[in-house]
């Protein structure tokens, strides 16, 4: 099946044919898509079809998982992250991932935040490039009192939003989100996806969701994934938000957005 996609001639991260395996086990099959910047691209599709791994192939966190490799391109600004001479740290310094489940590191809310620049050679201004990084969270106000208080006293909403925060600490051009509201109360939902919709004018954002009302409020594009006869995730369609989820193209997502299935 050939997806039906849009083009882009201004680009942060673009894909070709790209696959991802897991061992023997393709995951992800012919993914070909470009990824505007300063926009928020959804990613939805039901469980079991590649959105997450195609997500974390996007800043090389599948290395991680022993025997996964791909074939095709994944560019960052033209480069392609698995060449041979990139190293994997210096890719997800520039593509920063939020997690499903808030993951604070178990130190002081100053400290998670200030650990990415110390890690990146930040020597100076530390205090201030913190301050800077929770207020852009839209966090300050809430902890300005307490950033020696233990991160993990928080509550999830805040860690989620903490956890951003200690991803843009290090400006990085793009910011990866895989179900960042999932394990949050719609109160902490709607808080994430206002700071989403303010960081995306300052970066690139790639939201994997399963809530396509999430999708339809928050994102500018949308691809629509699904599963091939062999289980393999592919690209069924990619286009803005509005024509994905009032006149998509292709009769699998509007089945998929109607409810038929998923």
């Amino acid at each position: 099946m050939a997806a039906t996609t849009i083009k882009f001639d201004d680009k942060v991260i673009a894909t070709n044919n790209a696959d991802v395996y897991y061992s023997a086990f393709r995951a992800v099959k012919n993914v070909t898509i470009d990824i505007p910047p300063h926009k928020i691209t959804a990613i939805i599709g039901s469980s079991g079809c590649g959105k997450s791994t195609f997500l974390r192939a996007l800043n090389r966190m599948n290395d991680l998982i022993p025997g996964t490799h791909v074939n095709g391109e994944f560019l960052f600004r033209g480069i392609n992250i698995y060449d041979p001479d990139i190293e994997p740290v210096a890719i997800r310094s520039k593509i920063g991932m939020v997690f499903q489940k808030p993951n604070p590191f178990p130190k002081s809310i100053f400290d998670n935040v200030a650990w990415g620049l110390k890690i990146t050679g930040a020597r100076s201004n530390i205090n201030e490039l913190v301050e800077e990084a929770l207020v852009q969270a839209a966090l300050w106000d809430e902890v300005k009192d307490h950033l020696h208080d233990s991160a993990l006293s928080l509550s999830g909403g805040q860690q989620q939003r903490l956890c951003i925060a200690r991803t843009i600490s290090i400006k990085p051009d793009v910011i990866l989100m895989d179900e960042p509201c999932s394990a949050l109360d719609p109160i902490a939902t709607l808080k994430v996806e206002e700071l989403m919709r303010e960081l995306s004018k300052e970066y690139t954002i790639i939201i994997v969701t399963h809530n396509m009302q999430q999708a339809s409020r928050v994102s500018d594009y949308t691809a629509f994934f699904s599963m091939d006869e062999d289980r393999a995730g592919i690209m069924v369609e990619y286009d803005s938000t509005s024509k994905i989820f009032t006149a998509p193209s292709e009769q699998e997502t509007e089945d998929y957005i109607t409810g038929r299935f998923g």
